[in-house]
């Protein structure tokens, strides 16, 4: 309702001794003015601008017949002041207005300015006045006086005799004896026969309160017994005065009164607030609620705050304010819901920890609507050795005023059925709906999550709800500031009513005089452009908007008649553009429902228009004529009273019985919150009902009013809405109510599954009560939310150093800043209706919402708070609700999250209880693995660890970790590798630690890496004798990964977790799932190059070539090889140069190979050499292998035909420029190419060639699985993977090792024969191999000597090489360590730049490895 803002402000009084320091604050009745008194001072202040205007001195010689000042009243027309004194006495000061027309201060504006042309009002309006205090009257009563209050047209003077003196505000008796409480009669109730007396002689008054709409007043005696005393009859004599008195408060210390809801709060000395209010039949005061600290929120002066000092209710009666003996404020809502209290968090401490002493308040006063609180204090605020510092210096004695910012629904309550929250400051209004920009695109800020419950994050991210922009009202943390116009504020502070029409993007408000409206969309004010109007209508009953126009009961000075005005929004503001129409009488409460406005008048009668567009000629207006009137005096005691009025479609028939379903969702009802007790009255339909015809239309809507029914009492805010969902109908037919303290209540509309026919002995509609932890402003009612706000503090005290800012409030006093928030209550509402039986309707209900993004939170929350209560209860349970709530999750899907999450959430003790109710948590499990979702099986994998013995865990865990192998979830199979390892370490009796930097966990299996570049480079510092047997010294690495497998390799467990590994490393490589292979060793740190030494003749043998080969063209996305039709009459004459230029065009990942290659410094023409060893046979070959399917080829080409020259020549060059080749023979080849010309049909080439490469991730990761086959000695993989790069290099760096000495004859035969199948396969179905098949023809013909003779020659090793590994080592290793992400699947890694550097860091280093073979070969030859 009402939130502090900012810092309070301090206003200097006068300097003076501290004997002159203010200690009393009075406000007059239009809050405009305040009196100050000091013990011998009376001042007067100005509220806007807040400046003294004038200071009464007493003399010292009547001071000391008087006595000090005590305590002031006002007279209601703010004309004189009573002030009573120590000595019994009462002076009665006149205030006149001194110097004729002067003013004490003036507004100074420049030439030309609007405001310099003089407006009605104006001087009154922004001039402080100059007035002059005299003392008229004293009054002598002989006794000290212990209260002063002003009723109607006297004063009302309580004194220590036990007395009660009328006094007439001239200063006379009037000849009226005073009353003796002695005399009243007091009872429990009025219905007594007769009251006993307070039967002592030493009883007073000490403090009271008068209640209007009680016609009486609230007192509190000096033994701590509170009463009310009220007149009989209209006359104020002793014999008819009773009083009646409560049993239960014997430690009264002061007393408030609220008109509005007829409440009478008493502070009692325990530091609580009892509420009391009078029975309407008996006359008895009933309890209604208390307002007290909790231990909870305050364990450590929850029962420390000494007496309840004031108690202060606000002008809108919304709010009240209560002070303690030992300081502090706090504030609370009408029915007892607390808003702020200052004796926690930041007001009680500073940053650095140490406790503040709570601020002490002599008086306070509320200013005008309640935006700002005048406080006197006490030196309490201030730290005991500071006031030693004060001795020296004559402390300037100050009024604080703090700051508030206030809901709209205090004062206009029609803005219940928004759905955005809108709050209101003296000067400007923040709005929880974002920018008409932002309505597309909600920001999202960071300090969102800050602050907000767990069960508030993220969930919105998306804004694809189907309410009417859940993602802009949740938005965001920080509010939409709108600045009133300072030109209507400054003659019409203070704002009284703000509305925001229902999409958000206008508001109107409403000062002193007239209205101003604001468009969010154009971000401009629209005021009254003739000033005399606006000056001469006073709006009185608030306004509402209805589409485009707003609606407002106002009050016509000139006229002096009450009006019901509609202005178009579009239109400029002009009384000539407003339709009007005359009132009866003042209207009070205003609100709008569809095409009906509602009207509450003074007289207590509800009127009915209806609203309609009409547009005569250009101009376009709105008609409203009167629909029905009804009249509530005979249950409205005083028109003050109501609260809020309100039509709704809300009915007890919930539309399934009613005669004419179309009524379902007409105003069938009238909501009225008679102080505090919500009224409804129903359309009777009992009666014959009239089918309208087409030109009555009005006909429908006369169906009379029954009698009012009581729904509910203490309810501070009712919200409805009238739109229709058929999906969410137990949302939108329900009515939300804000019950203060109580919580929240919704009469929720129950339905009958399927249309059935309901039971006739089952109500339709049920009220639910449920607590929120916010203050409710608004309600999503689609969206199952309730949004709020919720005041935060931030300290800037550390700022300030400790001795030089003793008394700045920024040290004193945190800042204070206002924040949205929200909260979901569904969990609330299908919790009470499974205590109530109701399962079908939970179960309604929860399906209708089912699709929203927090739903399984709620689900969860429920389970959860159940849980807590039952599973801690001391005493039995007779009847537990967490079995029904455990059957009723098991109806969605997300019943096993839901369970998993519950139990991780709450403590171990609970959960032998939770999993009786829920099921065991084997079988859930089981359920998990079936159901596909691994990560909620793991979760329950925890669960069964902590409840189950070691084994169990061990054989759940490991099916769990076989699943998720085959799934390739590997950060899940990292964590269960850990978690196996902890089982068989013997800590199963606690959750696995933390990962250590040693586990795969934490360091995402990449180490495996950075440790096999290291041995790489170990090894190759000592070349060794043979290739083969490098491989062998890279079967087991060194390092640390080397130490994490083999340090516990005589426990079972790591070799339990191997064997498994191994087993999936098989069924890959029988499935020929070489992808998956890569990944699966990257991610995991498996070893595959030593596992595939082992299981080289085994496992790692390919079966078949020619359903590796598909395989692999498919895993990695490579296209088959297709031929171009042009290339069978080639371009190129010199087939030396055709072939040079193709094999570079084939294989641009060539290129940074070579680069290194020059950098190792081996010779150019050994290169030279090695290239055109490779490349050898002649391209006769080629075009007859080509010329087999040239018609097959040409429907590929015809769309290349069409293209435009430039984009394949950008192709082509570009590759020849990003070539490293700079040397020799690539420029002979350029000079070639310069000299031709390129026709379309070698550019196609040229294109064919570029598009027969696969992917640039997917050669990274062929070559690094090449790079390990070849050191793991798998031959077969290795000519596999050659012939999808289609590089005749790796064929002949295989043969290389094939000649080595240790190579197994059967893989060589294995490679002939799966060659020689490749080769048929290319002749039938894929002549795009045949090319290349033929370019390794004698490779293929010297691996068939080779199988023949069998032959092991002594490895020759060239001398060019000798000196390479050790220049080039270093290199690889920083390549390798550094680039190890590129191996990454791509289902995994992230495409970021960063990545696809390191990709090409990889091929860099790791293809430098492939080319050293090729060396060896070309030397050999």
């Amino acid at each position: 309702m009402y939130f502090l803002s900012g810092w309070p402000k301090r206003l200097l009084c006068p300097p003076g001794s501290p004997a002159e320091a203010p200690f009393h604050v009075q406000s007059d009745p239009q809050r405009a003015f305040f009196a100050v008194l000091a013990r011998a001072r009376l001042s007067i202040w100005y509220s806007r601008p807040s400046v003294l205007i004038v200071t009464y001195k007493e003399p010292a010689k009547s001071s000391t017949q008087f006595g000090s000042y005590k305590q002031a009243e006002w007279r209601p027309d703010s004309t004189t002041i009573a002030v009573s004194t120590a000595n019994g006495y009462i002076l009665f000061f006149h205030i006149t207005s001194s110097r004729g027309d002067k003013y004490l201060y003036e507004p100074v504006y420049p030439k030309g300015s609007p405001q310099m042309k003089g407006t009605p009002h104006f001087k009154e309006e922004q001039c402080v006045p100059a007035l002059n205090l005299e003392m008229r009257k004293i009054l002598d009563l002989q006794a000290p006086i212990m209260s002063l209050q002003s009723v109607l047209e006297d004063l009302l003077v309580a004194t220590s005799d036990g007395l009660l003196h009328l006094i007439h505000w001239e200063g006379m008796t009037n000849g009226r004896k005073a009353i003796n409480l002695c005399t009243v009669p007091f009872s429990v109730d009025l219905q007594s026969s007769r009251g006993s007396f307070l039967g002592f002689a030493d009883v007073h008054i000490r403090d009271m309160e008068y209640c209007a709409t009680l016609d009486g007043f609230a007192v509190v005696f000096n033994d701590g017994k509170v009463g009310f005393i009220t007149p009989v009859s209209s006359r104020f004599t002793a014999e008819q005065l009773h009083g009646v008195w409560s049993q239960d408060v014997v430690d009264g210390t002061c007393v408030a009164v609220n008109n509005k809801y007829r409440l009478m709060a008493f502070g009692c000395a325990s530091g609580s607030v009892q509420v009391y209010t009078v029975d309407n039949t008996t006359g008895a005061m009933l309890l209604s609620h208390k307002l007290e600290l909790t231990a909870k929120q305050y364990p450590d002066i929850w029962n420390k705050t000494g007496a309840v000092k004031l108690i202060r209710w606000s002008p809108d009666n919304s709010v009240v304010i209560v002070t303690w003996e030992y300081g502090g404020l706090s504030l609370w809502s009408v029915f007892g819901a607390q808003l702020i209290c200052t004796l926690g968090g930041d007001f009680a401490y500073r940053s650095d920890g140490t406790k503040k002493d709570p601020l002490k308040i002599n008086s306070m006063s509320w200013g005008a609507e309640g935006y700002h609180l005048w406080v006197i204090s006490g030196l309490g605020s201030q730290d005991t050795e500071i006031e030693a510092d004060l001795k020296n210096i004559v402390k300037q004695p100050s009024i604080l005023l703090f700051q508030f910012i206030k809901s709209v629904l205090t004062v206009n309550p029609c803005m219940s059925n928004q759905e955005q929250v809108l709050l209101q400051g003296e000067d400007r209004l923040y709005l929880n709906y974002g920018e008409a920009s932002q309505t597309q695109n909600p920001r999202r800020s960071s300090a969102h999550s800050e602050h907000k419950p767990s069960q508030e994050k993220s969930p919105f991210a998306d804004g694809g709800l189907e309410s009417q922009g859940l993602s802009t009202l949740l938005g965001h943390r920080h509010w939409h500031v709108v600045q009133i116009s300072s030109t209507y504020l400054e003659s019409n502070w203070p704002i009284r009513f703000s509305a925001i029409d229902k999409l958000g993007q206008n508001i109107a408000v409403v000062g002193k005089f007239g209205f101003a409206h604001y468009s969010l969309l154009t971000k401009k004010w629209k005021l009254f452009g003739n000033i005399t109007q606006e000056q001469n209508m006073i709006v009185t009953g608030g306004l509402a908007w209805w589409n485009d126009f707003m609606v407002l009961a106002c009050y016509n000075i000139s006229d002096r008649q009450e009006e019901l005005r509609v202005y178009l929004r579009t239109s400029n503001l002009d009384n000539a553009f407003a339709h009007v129409t005359k009132a009866q009488a003042e209207t009070l409460l205003l609100s709008v429902f569809r095409d009906i406005v509602i009207v509450f008048r003074a007289d207590c009668s509800i009127c009915l228009y209806s609203i309609g567009r009409k547009s005569d000629g250009s101009n376009t207006t709105a008609g409203i004529q009167v629909l029905q009137e009804v009249s509530m005096s005979r249950y409205i005691p005083h028109p003050f009273l109501v609260v809020s009025v309100t039509l709704t479609s809300v009915s007890t028939e919930n539309g399934i019985t009613l005669k004419m379903p179309q009524q379902v969702r007409d105003a069938e009802s009238i909501m009225l919150n008679l102080a505090g007790q919500l009224i409804m009255m129903q359309r009777d339909r009992s009666g014959p009902q009239i089918r309208e015809k087409d030109n009555n239309p009005n006909q429908r809507k006369l169906v009379p009013f029954c009698p009012p029914v009581v729904l509910a009492q203490s309810v501070e805010n009712v919200w409805t809405t009238f739109r229709a969902n058929k999906q969410k109908r137990h949302l939108l037919e329900a009515l939300w109510l804000s019950c203060g303290g109580a919580g929240m209540k919704v009469w929720l509309p129950l339905f009958p599954r399927d249309h059935r026919k309901p039971h006739s002995f089952l109500s339709q509609r049920i009220m639910l009560p449920f607590h929120i932890n916010i203050y409710p402003l608004a309600v999503l009612f689609e969206d199952a939310l309730v949004l709020g706000a919720v005041n935060d503090t931030l300290l800037y005290d550390s700022l300030y150093t400790r001795n030089s800012a003793r008394e700045q409030l920024e040290v004193l006093f945190p800042f204070c800043v206002v924040e949205r928030t929200s909260q979901i209550y569904l969990h609330h509402i299908l919790r009470q209706l499974l205590v109530r039986n109701l399962g079908e309707q939970a179960l309604l209900l929860a399906q209708s919402c089912a699709a929203l993004p927090y739903f399984p939170h709620v689900l969860e929350l429920m389970l959860h708070e159940v849980l807590e209560e039952e599973a801690t209860s001391r005493e039995p349970i007779p009847d537990p609700l967490l079995p029904t709530v455990a059957k009723f999750i098991t109806e969605f899907p997300l019943f096993l999250q839901t369970v998993v999450h519950c139990a991780r959430k709450t403590e171990y003790a609970l959960w032998n209880y939770l999993f009786a109710a829920v099921g065991n948590p084997k079988d859930l499990f089981e359920e998990c693995l079936m159901a596909q979702d691994l990560d909620t099986a793991a979760s329950y994998l925890i669960i069964l660890q902590n409840m189950e013995v070691p084994a169990v865990s061990r054989q759940h865990a490991t099916l769990l970790f076989n699943t998720a192998l085959e799934q390739g979830k590997w950060d899940l199979c990292r964590h269960m590798i850990r978690f196996l390892k902890a089982i068989g370490s013997g800590e199963s009796e606690t959750p696995p630690s933390t990962p250590t930097a040693q586990e795969p966990s934490s360091s995402g299996g990449f180490e495996f890496f950075r440790n096999r570049s290291i041995s790489l480079s170990q090894s190759a510092e000592n070349v060794p004798p043979s290739k083969f047997s490098l491989q062998k010294t890279l079967s087991m690495p060194s390092g640390p990964s080397g130490k994490r497998w083999s340090k516990d390799s005589d426990c079972a467990e790591n070799m339990y977790i191997d064997m498994m590994l191994w087993r999936h490393a098989r069924r890959l490589l029988e499935d020929v799932r070489l992808k998956d292979l890569g990944c699966f060793a990257a991610q995991l740190g498996f070893e595959l190059i030593s596992w595939l030494c082992k299981e080289r003749t085994r496992a790692a043998r390919v079966d078949n070539f020619v359903i590796a080969l598909k395989r692999l063209h498919k895993d990695f996305l490579w296209p088959l090889p297709i031929i171009p039709a042009s290339s069978i009459s080639s371009p190129f004459k010199n087939g030396k140069y055709r072939t040079v230029g193709e094999q570079l065009l084939k294989s641009q990942s060539a290129d940074p190979f070579i680069n290194l290659e020059m950098d190792a410094g081996i010779s150019n023409i050994q290169r030279s050499q090695s290239w055109f060893s490779n490349i050898g046979p002649t391209h006769q070959e080629i075009d007859t292998a080509s010329s087999h399917g040239p018609q097959m080829q040409d429907a590929f080409l015809s769309p290349l035909s069409n293209k435009g020259d430039e984009c394949s020549i950008g192709s082509a060059t570009d590759l020849t420029e990003s070539s490293s080749m700079v040397d020799g023979d690539w420029t002979m080849v350029d000079e070639n190419f310069s000299t031709l010309s390129l026709t379309q049909s070698e550019l196609e080439h040229i294109s064919m060639e570029l598009a027969s490469k696969g992917p640039h991730k997917s050669q990274v990761q062929l070559r690094y699985l090449l790079h390990i086959f070849m050191e793991a000695g798998c031959l077969d993989w290795c000519v596999v993977i050659g012939l999808i790069l289609r590089e005749s290099s790796i064929i002949s760096q295989v043969l290389v090792v094939a000649q080595s000495s240790e190579v197994d004859g059967e893989m060589l035969q294995n490679i002939k024969t799966g060659l020689h199948a490749v080769d048929r396969w290319a002749s039938t179905d894929c002549p795009g191999y045949k090319p290349f098949l033929n370019i390794i023809k004698p490779q293929l013909q010297k691996l068939s000597e080779i199988t023949e003779e069998q032959v092991q020659p002594d490895a020759f090793q060239p001398t060019a090489v000798g000196k390479t590994p050790e220049q080039t080592s270093p290199r690889a290793e920083d390549s390798r360590g550094s680039s190890s992400h590129g191996s990454i699947p791509q289902n995994e890694a992230s495409s970021s730049s960063m990545i696809s550097r390191k990709e090409e860091d990889i091929t860099h280093g790791e293809e430098e490895e492939t080319f050293q073979d090729g060396t060896y070969d070309c030397s050999v030859s």
